[in-house]
């Protein structure tokens, strides 16, 4: 999955896949994440929040099942 670099203290980029409604985080620390059944809406809404690790604990971390790559 493409990858977009993005400005975060914790995050370097972030992925999605629409068809899966995969939404892939790479951490600054070199972890991948993989959550599921994230919509396209929740994806664009976490690429346009102020704080994208803010918005990742708030709205995707407790509501989506994931996988560490």
């Amino acid at each position: 999955m493409e990858r977009t670099p993005v400005i975060s203290s914790n995050i370097q980029a972030i992925g999605y896949d629409p068809d899966s409604q995969t939404l892939e985080v790479e951490f600054n620390h070199g972890s991948v994440y993989q959550y599921v059944g994230v919509s396209q809406g929740e994806h664009e809404e976490m690429m346009n929040a102020d704080s994208k690790g803010q918005y990742l604990n708030a709205n995707i971390k407790s509501h989506y099942p994931y996988v560490k790559l």
